[in-house]
């Protein structure tokens, strides 16, 4: 594989500068052979053929300059062969048949589209993803594939799509990694794989997070419904945990303190109605016995 070498540039206004004063003496040469091809001197062709061959020198001179921006590189070829990369910041000049191509080297975002792909449990979802990146090698972005920009996009949806099919949705018995539960383990992973799938290209992800998961509307009711069931019996099974709880701590508070002394009918009757007390989503009627407790 191509790897980037650094290959400083002259800076651009001494030659600049320099070539400036050259074309002025190439005018006057070109003024003083036109003077000695009147006067039928001979010198004179000679000089005027130097002259223009000198100013043509001096204006494919000029050919060569360029600018490097902050965080921005030059790849430069002669003919075909790689030389170097220049990354010097400013006004610069390099050979003239240099083939100049410009590579930002500014951090980009990657926004995907929406993929509807299946996960794990074969439920068909809708991801996206943003990812973070830039190129790192320019010899590599140039020269290893035809299009980095493109790469990059396709590789990062084929690598969303792969994390989409490696993971289920969402996990109702909390033993799995899910898209929806696990998000910071997820991209870790997401990232890790644009990366080695972009790595030919010179590129470097810094970030990638998924910024939009859902059910595929066919069946987004369906599993909306599921997960309100799933939830509703959590809550339920928390609250009949608590409920047998605070039941028997009223039953061992009323033991220790001697309130009243029940046998196991009238125990059961107390946890009865306690635990529809507790457990009920409605608020309960009291019944209020007006007689003798036997």
């Amino acid at each position: 594989m191509k790897k980037e070498i650094t290959k400083p540039q002259k800076s651009g206004w001494s030659i600049l500068f320099s070539n400036i004063f050259f074309l002025l003496a190439v005018i006057a040469l070109f003024i003083y052979s036109i003077v000695l091809l009147k006067e039928h001197d001979g010198l004179g062709g000679w000089l005027l053929a130097i002259s223009i061959i000198s100013l043509l020198l001096s204006i494919l001179t000029f050919t060569g300059f360029f600018t490097v921006e902050p965080n921005e590189a030059i790849v430069l070829i002669l003919f075909g062969k790689y030389v170097g990369t220049e990354k010097t910041i400013g006004f610069r000049w390099a050979n003239p048949f240099y083939t100049k191509k410009k590579i930002s080297l500014r951090v980009r975002n990657f926004d995907s589209e929406k993929l509807k792909v299946n996960d794990k449990k074969g439920n068909p979802i809708e991801i996206s993803a943003v990812v973070v990146w830039k190129v790192e090698d320019t010899a590599e972005a140039v020269f290893e594939v035809d299009d980095y920009l493109n790469y990059v996009h396709v590789q990062s949806e084929s690598a969303i799509r792969h994390l989409a099919t490696s993971y289920p949705y969402d996990d109702s018995e909390g033993e799995e990694t899910s898209l929806r539960s696990s998000i910071d383990e997820v991209s870790e992973h997401l990232q890790k794989e644009i990366h080695e799938r972009v790595s030919a290209a010179g590129v470097v992800v810094l970030e990638a997070r998924i910024n939009h998961l859902a059910y595929s509307p066919e069946i987004a009711q369906a599993m909306l419904q599921r997960q309100q069931a799933e939830a509703i019996i959590a809550a339920r099974q928390k609250i009949v945990e608590g409920a047998v709880s605070m039941v028997e701590m009223a039953l061992e508070r009323l033991k220790d303190q001697n309130v009243v002394d029940l046998d196991e009918e009238r125990k059961a009757n107390m946890v009865s109605n306690l635990m529809v007390v507790l457990c009920s989503d409605r608020a309960t009627q009291p019944i209020i016995n007006t007689g003798s407790l036997y």
